[in-house]
């Protein structure tokens, strides 16, 4: 069974985020061993110079690097990633598995992104739009897309 990980920053702050995670967890069940490491995001004043962010990212990478399974596929979540549609996330999971990882950690920065040194470990960089979204829905909507892939992969009634 594929094992699917998300390192994520920070906590879900809304009950309705930790719900929705919650039931794509529970779903994914039959498809994988799934879970969700949250690590700690770093506070900043409502006004944060430049060098403050830099380094408020560069702590949460150190926390991200050092939660990252050995042997994982790892896939960056970043707007300057590589758009997939579904199809080509179920294809990337399959693939995973095939290839004997067994393991593949999708990686969701704070709200000021990922590291550069997080991105460097990832074989994959992914981009949910062009859009932006919150981290927090971000998270919610990376599990739905992880799910579907399982449905998909699985020939399943819940893609359409």
């Amino acid at each position: 069974m594929l094992k699917v990980t998300i390192i994520c920053v920070g906590k879900l702050k809304e009950n309705y985020w930790r719900e929705a995670c919650a039931e794509y967890a529970k779903r994914m069940k039959r498809y994988a061993d799934f879970s969700i490491v949250e690590v700690d995001e770093e506070k900043l004043p409502d006004n944060p110079s430049q060098a403050q962010i830099d380094n408020t990212v560069r702590k949460e990478g150190e926390r991200i690097l050092s939660k990252l399974p050995k042997g994982a596929k790892l896939a960056a979540m970043c707007i300057e990633g590589k758009l997939y549609s579904s199809e080509q996330l179920a294809d990337a999971l399959a693939n995973t598995a095939a290839e004997g990882t067994g393991h593949i950690t999708f990686i969701i920065g704070g709200s000021w992104g990922l590291s550069d040194a997080v991105k460097q470990t990832a074989a994959i960089r992914l981009s949910m739009s062009k859009m932006t979204f919150p981290h927090q829905l971000a998270r919610v909507m990376l599990c739905e897309q992880i799910y579907r892939a399982f449905q998909i992969n699985s020939n399943g009634k819940y893609h359409k």
